[in-house]
């Protein structure tokens, strides 16, 4: 899951939908948890749920961008910044897995308090519903997410094969400008994974994309203040 950087609150929201626009300024086009690219649709998504937290209905900090779906399957259930990992706190990046066939699983790597958060994210808002998933929770039929994310891992190793045969920066262009427009950053970053010139491009390419999440040579690193 792609990591963010919040900037300070813009403005003083009378209503929290004026923030859509601000948020799309600050995270780009793409929902906060499943990554889909939306030129339009996205809603604003209240990380501590409005009904339950009212005090924080029109607070810039309790906002992501949601799909319909994570939106969706998150509801009103109940969070923290204990049980959970957040994109917007954490490098979300080094916590979760994507494998071909569109799954999504926490990293083999994670100690156990960590796997636990990064699965509790997971679960939250149903990155983990594959139909080739037996034990988790079956996606509903208008709930495509695993099949779009197979699709951009296909696509995402074509371009790195392709790229072994055309290696020119106006490849790279064309690839980063392709990754840009059809969303799932963390898919495009797994499958450039040993090249760090392609890793600085799509940071830099997705807007908000949290910098202190990465070294020098754009490998990851622990964020400060973060669980990881």
């Amino acid at each position: 899951m792609r990591p963010v950087t919040r900037t300070a609150a813009p403005q003083v929201y009378a209503k929290y939908q004026d923030a859509i626009g601000d948020l799309e300024a600050c995270f780009g086009h793409y929902c906060s948890y499943c990554e889909r690219r939306f030129p339009a649709l996205l809603a604003v998504e209240h990380v501590s749920p409005k009904s339950l937290d009212v005090a924080r209905e029109r607070d810039w900090t309790n906002f992501l961008l949601g799909c319909v779906n994570c939106n969706s399957v998150k509801g009103d259930t109940p969070t923290n910044d204990q049980d959970f990992l957040w994109p917007d706190k954490d490098n979300t990046l080094s916590a979760i897995e994507y494998r071909a066939g569109g799954v999504v699983r926490p990293c083999p790597s994670l100690g156990h308090d960590i796997s636990s958060k990064a699965q509790a994210l997971i679960e939250l808002v149903g990155l983990d519903r594959h139909p080739g998933q037996p034990r988790a929770k079956q996606p509903t039929d208008r709930d495509k997410r695993y099949m779009e994310r197979e699709e951009k891992w296909q696509l995402a190793n074509l371009m790195r094969d392709r790229l072994t045969r055309n290696n020119s920066i106006e490849f790279r262009d064309t690839i980063v400008a392709l990754a840009r427009e059809a969303g799932f950053f963390s898919i495009w970053f797994a499958a450039f994974h040993d090249d760090a010139d392609m890793r600085r491009r799509l940071v830099e390419a997705y807007v908000g994309t949290a910098r202190d999440c990465f070294e020098a040579d754009w490998t990851l690193k622990a964020r400060v203040g973060g669980h990881i």
